[in-house]
């Protein structure tokens, strides 16, 4: 039988944890995990302790060297490379990678990216592809290049998107997704017959880093585009519109065919949520919650903050999660926008 194959895995985010403890369980057959690249312990919490990610301290349990550079300096290409690495992954490591780190591994540096490639590239996939009304999305196995995204992809693993998934639910689902996706992929690797296949660069979208903004709802869109937005938004950074000068913040909504008057207006309740009236059909918002509450089915959260039908709830422009591919840096709303970076417009919106 072969040798497993000795393994860099670079990544900052909780959702690559599934992916790494079968890697230390049965999938160390197929690969050693050898060292971990994770970004560098920073402020979290209320009191904004320095604390460790959720993969350095995967990493400390299981007794794997970690490596937590605020840049890839050379030094740190010499480090990889005395490791004699067979294969990089990288999943949501948050750096870019240059040509040297890239290509250290004697097989090369492999992207797991969370979408079904050429679509979603960029920072937001999840939420975007939950947004625009998906049924499905998906896991990208990929082979990095410097553009971003672009690189060829060997395999993908789907998974559907169903009415009521947030963003949280969807992320557990491709975290998920990971362990059949190499499971699969890694044989194939270790034995030379892994095949590349080019994107379509034609039929590539874009999707930015998201901002506290994008939560603003305009009630003049139709109410699918509304439950999706809301949807795929929690819980970052969440979708809020303001109800007698409180701030409420939306987590959970799915539309509903029945007219009831004008954009904005609360129409009232019914079992399983407040209903407010778009300009097409009705939305039902099943989750709600106050500044500094918690989030409560809509039935409770009205027991304790009624909000009476005919009230008028303001909306705001929503921007578009898509942007040109050469424009994928965050906006605040304040900051004027070029005209060579405009947002996309929204297919469903």
């Amino acid at each position: 039988m072969a040798a497993p194959l000795k393994l860099v895995f670079m990544g900052s985010d909780p959702i690559a944890l599934p992916l790494l403890e079968w890697l230390a369980a049965e999938g160390g057959l197929l690969a050693t995990i050898v060292a971990v690249y994770t970004q560098p312990d920073r402020p979290a919490g209320r009191g904004q302790k320095i604390e460790a990610g959720a993969i350095k301290r995967w990493a400390v349990d299981h007794r794997i060297p970690v490596r937590q550079p605020e840049k890839l300096i050379p030094d740190e290409r010499a480090w990889l490379a005395a490791q004699q690495p067979d294969v990089a992954l990288v999943m949501a490591y948050g750096q870019i990678l240059k040509d040297d780190f890239i290509n250290a591994p004697r097989l090369g540096t492999l992207n797991l990216h969370a979408s079904i490639l050429p679509r979603y590239r960029g920072a937001s996939p999840i939420q975007t592809a939950i947004a625009r009304g998906d049924s499905e999305t998906g896991v990208s196995l990929m082979r990095i290049v410097r553009k971003l995204d672009a690189g060829p992809v060997a395999a993908v693993e789907t998974v559907p998107i169903e009415p009521f998934d947030t963003a949280l639910d969807v992320e557990k689902k491709l975290a998920a997704a990971c362990v059949p996706l190499l499971a699969r992929s890694l044989p194939w690797l270790r034995a030379g017959t892994l095949e590349f296949s080019a994107q379509d660069d034609a039929a590539a979208t874009y999707c930015r880093k998201l901002v506290k903004e994008d939560g603003r709802l305009d009630f003049g869109a139709p109410a699918a585009v509304l439950a999706a937005r809301i949807n795929g938004l929690f819980p970052w950074p969440g979708c809020t519109t303001e109800i007698s000068g409180v701030s409420v913040r939306f987590g959970l909504a799915n539309p509903l065919s029945d007219a009831g008057g004008a954009p904005g207006t609360v129409a009232g309740e019914d079992a399983a949520g407040l209903l407010i009236a778009t300009r097409e059909g009705m939305l039902r918002v099943r989750r709600l919650q106050r500044p500094g509450g918690t989030m409560l089915p809509a039935p409770e959260f009205l027991r304790g903050f009624p909000v009476p039908a005919g009230t008028i709830l303001p909306s705001q422009p929503m921007t578009s999660l898509l942007v040109q591919p050469g424009c994928l840096a965050p906006r605040s709303a304040a900051e004027p926008r070029s005209v060579r970076c405009k947002n996309l417009p929204n297919r469903r919106q």
